[in-house]
């Protein structure tokens, strides 16, 4: 049998361990470690690929006629969907969802917890070198015992931030695209964390339920894929749907809201904050108006970010690659009818 050519883009840093990490899979494997952005550096080496483990160098189908599996490095597709790869052919295509799920699923707590406790308010009277008047009723909190939290896209993430909200004693609602279905063991996760059974959720709401959903979170979290289904999924009338002392958290996609109509919401009170890490247009432009909003917390897509990113990605694909050796189903399959 002969050897299959595995051509591996990612991990510069991690060099000689990253390739022997791969190789102890089988001793049937040809890895090639090209750290590139740029599908042209594999000009040399298109034609003989076999598997490709790549965050962002996609090989044109037709120079490579023997690729069948694509590994992304990055939980998000969006950059592949409109790509020869994906419209073009068949492909088998997997992405890293999950292996942030630990760092993201912290980020929003941190999130619930700044604005429960009035973070953003405290930050802005330290600044302003004042405190308010009757300290204990500006900057009283909210307890997070006992508040609901809505999660909508009931992935990866979505399950580890339902294990954690449900150690802080808060109620759990989450919409999820198939509610007939409601464990996941297709998907890659950190052994401890997450919902694999789907067992935490007090409700699950289908997506045609989102305004009768947001009318009962005090916390809202976005994990939804950027997809022509979610596109501005949260408008002026979802924003409308909200309490007032409601608190949008978005870790998706910046797209996913329609920033216009957050603006508004904020400015005008229709929510009480936003914890933001996406942006429709990123950087996020200096002159936009979410920067200096007093009810706004933000970060520079930053959420994902983890020092054990490439260890666990790396460690998925190993998974994978074991799996697809023994003609065993591959964990995060891209579906093609989804697009996610």
């Amino acid at each position: 049998m002969d050897p299959l050519n595995v051509v591996i883009t990612v991990g510069r840093s991690e060099g000689q361990r990253l390739v022997d990490k791969v190789q102890a899979v089988s001793p049937n494997l040809n890895i090639i470690h090209r750290p590139t952005r740029e599908a042209d550096d594999l000009a040399d080496v298109a034609a003989e690929v076999d598997i490709l483990y790549t965050g962002d160098a996609l090989l044109h189908p037709d120079d490579a006629p023997r690729l069948k599996w694509v590994q992304i490095h990055w939980a998000g597709v969006d950059h592949v969907l409109q790509h020869p790869l994906w419209t073009e052919s068949n492909v088998l295509i997997t992405n890293a969802s999950g292996v942030h799920a630990i760092n993201m699923g912290q980020y929003v707590m941190a999130m619930m917890l700044a604005f429960a406790h009035r973070i953003p308010v405290m930050i802005a009277d330290t600044k302003a070198g004042t405190w308010r008047e009757n300290r204990f009723a500006a900057y009283r909190p909210r307890e997070l015992r006992g508040s609901t939290v809505g999660i909508v896209g009931y992935g990866a993430i979505g399950r580890e931030v339902a294990r954690l909200a449900k150690a802080f004693g808060m109620t759990v609602l989450a919409i999820k695209r198939d509610v007939r279905h409601l464990a996941d063991h297709d998907s890659y996760r950190v052994a401890g964390t997450g919902d694999p059974e789907g067992e935490l959720p007090d409700r699950y709401y289908p997506p045609e339920a989102l305004h009768t959903f947001l009318k009962d979170c005090d916390f809202v979290v976005l994990l939804v894929p950027l997809t022509e289904a979610t596109y501005h999924l949260i408008d002026q009338e979802a924003l409308r749907a909200m309490p007032e002392h409601a608190v949008l958290i978005n870790v998706a996609r910046g797209d996913v809201v329609d920033e216009a109509a957050l603006v508004e919401a904020l400015r005008e009170g229709w929510i009480a904050g936003a914890g933001l890490d996406v942006f429709s247009q990123e950087p996020l432009p200096e002159d936009s108006p979410l920067w200096g909003l007093e009810n706004a917390i933000l970060s520079p897509h930053v959420a994902g970010s983890t020092p054990y990113y490439n260890e666990r990605a790396s460690d998925l694909f190993v998974d994978n690659l074991r799996r697809y050796l023994k003609d065993e189903p591959l964990l995060n399959v891209v579906q093609r009818d989804l697009g996610y």
